[in-house]
């Protein structure tokens, strides 16, 4: 075990680096139907059975005709022979001189190439009048435009969304392959929390940490198992690991990582596999603790709730992302001008909270949300971003360039 009292500091890079290393790809799988496939990450290709959309059809409401027919300096008259709605095509072949009646999405008739917007048309009985300026070929969607027979539609490690599955079913697809959600266990220790429902005592203050995860962890789908509150108390704590360790495949708690407080849970996580106790250069964040328990991987998260909010955007749920099999990047910065003034001092990277909008221009601009204390979980309910400041930067001027990462993404 490694405290890194006197080491220097790790940077994000660097415990990111080291969290990837331990952390194993996705192996588990599972099928699904597609009606419960929402946001489950897909575990082998999907591939298109055949063409989509299978036949010719309109893109509009109006007339199929032949190109052929069209006079490009005068009005083209046409007799209307039939109709083809969705679900009812017309059967016959269209000949010189005539036209079909035709819905968005139905069939083309055999012979026609063109479909001309009712708007454009004048109508009387079975004759129809288009006028000059009509463009042959237009408004007809052809077979394949969408989707090829034998292309692949979609490959592993894509986190699927409203559009996917609406693609998925537009080729059939009852039951898909994707890979098991991870197990996640949490809880809290500490004699001064108190569960929410009774009442405070003396120094005591409620826990809000295992609720703020619960939520975070629910954005991610993953399976959760919430063992509470749980008392200082060696034996129990032990036991408490234990039994995660083997049920979980991510054990994550919070409070009890910084130098003078890991002391209590040392020897425990020792018995039950290797943590390293870290100093990040960051801020808030600075300490936390990460390694395996069993087969397991541990994030001890600070106690304090901004910092397990940030701890837990950068490095647990990134991990999550990995074990899930997904391949894309949790979050990517954007670029936003700073309305205030920012106070900070050289040496850790800091996560400031912040309010993002875009201007009227169309640039991005940021600012604070007040008092950046650790403590002070409403820094987080009015932000809707972190603002980065640089690692070895100091005070920052307003209306300088920094990158933000939007909560959308992340939290």
């Amino acid at each position: 075990m490694n405290t890194l009292v006197n080491e220097p500091m790790l940077t994000v890079e660097q415990a990111l680096e080291h969290i990837f290393k331990l952390t194993p790809a996705a192996r588990n799988k599972e099928k699904i139907t597609l009606h419960k496939a929402h946001q489950r990450v897909l575990a082998s290709e999907a591939i298109a059975t055949f063409d989509v959309p299978p036949f010719r059809n309109s893109a509009m409401d109006g007339y199929a005709i032949r190109s052929a027919d069209l006079r490009e300096a005068s009005t083209t008259k046409l007799t209307v022979v039939g109709k083809s709605f969705a679900g009812h095509p017309f059967d016959a072949e269209i000949s010189a001189g005539e036209a079909v009646r035709i819905m968005t999405g139905a069939v083309m008739p055999k012979g026609a190439d063109t479909v001309i917007m009712q708007e454009h048309v004048l109508s009387q009985n079975d004759q129809i009048e288009i006028p000059a300026g009509q463009k042959p070929f237009q408004n007809v969607r052809q077979a394949g435009e969408d989707l090829k027979q034998g292309e692949v539609i979609l490959k592993p490690g894509r986190r699927l969304h409203a559009a996917d599955i609406g693609l998925l079913a537009s080729i059939g697809i009852v039951e898909i392959e994707v890979f098991c959600k991870p197990r996640v266990t949490i809880f809290s220790t500490g004699d001064e929390l108190q569960s929410l429902g009774a009442p405070l005592g003396s120094g005591q203050i409620y826990d809000s940490n295992r609720y703020t995860l619960h939520a975070l962890l629910r954005k991610t789908d993953v399976e959760i198992i919430d063992m509470g509150v749980l008392p200082d108390d060696e034996t129990i704590i032990s036991k408490a690991l234990e039994d995660a360790a083997q049920s979980s495949d991510i054990v994550i708690t919070s409070g009890g990582v910084s130098v003078g407080e890991a002391d209590f849970i040392k020897d425990t996580l020792l018995k039950l596999g290797h943590v390293d106790f870290w100093k990040i250069a960051m801020k808030p964040g600075k300490p936390l603790a990460f390694g395996q328990l069993g087969n397991a991987l541990f994030f001890g998260l600070p106690g304090n709730p901004v910092s397990v909010m940030v701890t837990f955007a950068l490095f647990a749920r990134e991990s999550i992302r990995v074990l899930s099999g997904e391949d894309k990047p949790t979050s990517i910065a954007l670029t936003a001008v700073t309305l205030d003034d920012l106070k900070k001092q050289p040496g850790r990277r800091e996560y400031q909270r912040g309010i993002y909008k875009r201007t009227n221009t169309g640039d991005l601009e940021v600012s604070t949300t007040g008092s950046q204390g650790s403590h002070i979980l409403k820094s987080m309910s009015l932000a809707n971003c972190f603002v980065i400041l640089p690692r070895q930067s100091g005070d920052i001027p307003k209306g300088t360039t920094l990158e933000i990462l939007p909560f959308s993404d992340i939290l």
